[in-house]
């Protein structure tokens, strides 16, 4: 008999049992050991082939790469209200600009706090504009296209749209204002933000034109340039590079900063920007001293006494259509469907709807933007 087996018969069932022997018992379950890692192995394979296809990409195989140096967060730019003498109850170190636009803010004196460019009358990015009754809405234009953003009697301002093709099923283009053109009293004021490619903060990318004539400004801060030509108008750098303050004594201030679209906002909006352009654009605040009762434009509407917001408050991108009527043949040119300007009409009359900031100094504006010295109608 083989000393390794002991046929056992069982006479009740006819059946047959193998008793092995105690060593060779324990080889087998070392080989059964060994087949159970092979056999998951193969169900996980034929599970992953089955597995439905995910919006995830696959994990990358292999050594994972060398985390890339994050690129440090510039610094929150600082403003301050200067001379000290004619504010003397803010204080004399510089503000931080809020987080929501930690380059783009300047100080209100009135109030002694850093406020964000964007959150006051007039237009940032793929364009919002805040009007002077102090509701937000958009208006895109057309790409390399001129349109008037205001327009009365004495004074009419354009905006020059660039822009990019918008992503697949967009029926627009994705616009920015690149520059604007102020007309007023027989003069031409250009300011505009230099095409670039790569963004650098501290290379000033600005350009300002008075009547064609290059405006020189001097490096630096406060740096201040006025026309000799018009004595009233003055040009101030509000940062060493790429913000100035426009201003024309009693008729307005722009405030214009040039900015870039980044990396990370052309990620998340797929605005699609190449290395060959970064699309510098303006982002403007404005402020009027005096406006008619007929004034108009995609902004200058919005300070009419008669204007009714019509907009749907609900929706998240409440937008102004109506392009026809803002389109000029070119960004020098007051000849939009909706144009006010005839600067040779004589004086202003005083009673024609709206109050000088000299009047109104002092108090706080309806527009429910809560600032001090913006345009109030009568």
């Amino acid at each position: 008999m083989d000393p390794y087996h002991l046929i056992s018969v069982n006479h009740h069932t006819d059946s047959i049992t193998a008793l092995t022997h105690p060593a060779r018992s324990t080889m087998q379950m070392a080989r059964l050991g060994a087949l159970i890692p092979l056999a998951i192995l193969l169900l996980a394979a034929v599970a992953a082939t089955a597995a439905p296809p995910s919006d995830r990409p696959p994990k990358a195989q292999g050594p994972k790469p060398h985390k890339e140096k994050e690129k440090e967060k510039p610094k929150p730019m600082k403003v301050k209200c200067r001379p000290r003498k004619l504010y003397p109850y803010c204080p004399g170190k510089p503000m931080e600009c809020p987080a929501e636009c930690s380059q783009s803010c300047y100080a209100d004196c009135n109030s002694c706090k850093p406020v964000c460019v964007c959150s006051v009358p007039g237009a940032c990015g793929d364009p919002r504009f805040i009007g002077g009754d102090g509701n937000a809405f958009y208006f895109h234009g057309r790409r390399d296209a001129d349109f008037c953003v205001l327009s009365d009697r004495d004074l009419h301002i354009n905006a020059h749209f660039i822009g990019k093709r918008g992503a697949d099923g967009m029926s627009r283009d994705f616009t920015w204002i690149q520059a604007i053109a102020v007309l007023f009293d027989g003069h031409e004021l250009y300011v505009g933000a230099r095409k670039t490619a790569a963004w650098d903060d501290d290379v000033d990318r600005m350009e300002l034109t008075l009547d064609g004539e290059p405006v020189r400004l001097l490096p630096g801060t406060d740096a201040a340039w006025t026309s000799g030509a018009v004595p009233a108008l003055s040009v101030t750098r509000t940062s060493a590079a790429n913000g100035v303050l426009v201003s024309l004594d009693g008729r307005f201030t722009i405030r214009a900063n040039a900015v870039p679209i980044t990396e990370e906002e052309s990620r998340v909006h797929r605005y699609g920007v190449t290395a060959d352009d970064c699309l510098a654009h303006l982002d403007l605040a404005f402020k009027f001293g005096a406006l008619t009762a007929d004034v108009h434009g995609v902004v200058g509407q919005t300070y009419r006494s008669d204007y009714v917001n019509r907009f749907d408050v609900k929706a998240s991108m409440p937008t102004m259509g109506g392009d026809s009527n803002y389109t000029t043949s070119s960004l020098f040119a007051a000849d939009c469907a909706v144009a006010r300007y005839a600067p040779s009409g004589g004086s202003r009359d005083r009673d024609d709807g709206v109050a000088m900031v000299s009047e109104i100094a002092g108090i706080t504006c309806s527009s429910g933007m809560g600032g001090q010295g913006v345009v109030c109608k009568k």
